[in-house]
């Protein structure tokens, strides 16, 4: 596989530094080719405007419109369409990033407003008209996973954890990001507890991601409910008859869950 590992961290030398190296190593021991977009290494400029579009500053910035049209004439900024040729050559995508505030890092955020562009990863319809999301699109076919370092303990971000389950953390990015622009989303592995770690620790999360990667063509996605599958109506709601009486997360959910992410 063409795997595209997408690094926010800004210090190499982390917890976060260590975990991207053994993982390379392994995919690359694997037989998988690998890139790497170190967003900090990088100095990725994170902020849309319309420098990104070659737009007419003397006009409206819609951001949408302009985009499409920057990504249909091949006029986006050099940046954005460097990263736009590493997915399409990948098969697969490993996004880390540490746990900051209920989300990424801003730097990438930045990167997803930046580099899905409409045309691109949104906005794009099929031959019947439809529009192609939440599991169709031109993303669909590849795999990706998040690997998340999260200094809260496991117990505190589960199902009755004050920090919330970290399913629900996840979920924007897992399904409204990935999912929707159709790539298949295998459940992420986290490292609870990342900035207590001892050594011996350290060992024993670095073989459980070497083990994970080892699965990462093969393992099952997450069973997000596809758009167009026929569970959801014209105005994109559930019918009646798919998990009634229910509602929140868990009904896009195409089977219960067990335990959608690994540590």
């Amino acid at each position: 596989m063409n795997v595209l590992w997408i690094y926010a961290h800004p210090e190499p030398r982390s917890l976060s530094g260590s975990l991207r190296d053994e993982g390379l190593r392994a995919l690359r021991e694997l037989g998988h080719e690998c890139r790497v977009s170190d967003l900090y290494a990088m100095r990725w400029n994170p902020v849309v405007d319309g420098a990104d579009f070659r737009h007419d500053d003397a006009e409206r910035l819609i951001v949408g419109a302009s985009s499409h049209d920057a990504y249909d004439a091949g006029t986006l900024s050099e940046d954005i369409r460097a990263e736009q040729e590493k997915i399409a050559w990948a098969d697969a995508l490993i996004v880390q990033f540490p746990l900051w505030w209920y989300g990424m890092p801003a730097i990438l955020k930045g990167w997803f407003d930046r580099v899905f562009v409409k045309g691109f990863a949104f906005g794009v319809t099929g031959p019947d008209g439809r529009t192609l999301r939440y599991g169709d699109g031109k993303l669909a076919g590849k795999r990706a996973m998040v690997l998340l370092t999260a200094g809260t303990p496991r117990a505190a971000a589960g199902p009755r954890g004050v920090n919330g389950d970290i399913e629900h953390l996840l979920f924007p990015l897992q399904h409204g990001t990935l999912w929707y622009s159709g790539m298949s989303v295998l459940p992420p592995h986290v490292v609870y507890g990342a900035d207590r770690l001892s050594a011996e620790q350290y060992e024993g999360y670095a073989d459980a991601l070497r083990e994970r990667l080892a699965t990462l063509p093969t393992a099952d996605p997450i069973p997000f409910r596809r758009q167009n599958g026929g569970d959801y109506d014209e105005n994109l709601v559930l019918r009646p008859d798919v998990m009634p009486g229910h509602s929140g997360l868990a009904v896009h959910y195409a089977a219960p869950a067990a335990s959608r992410c690994t540590a």
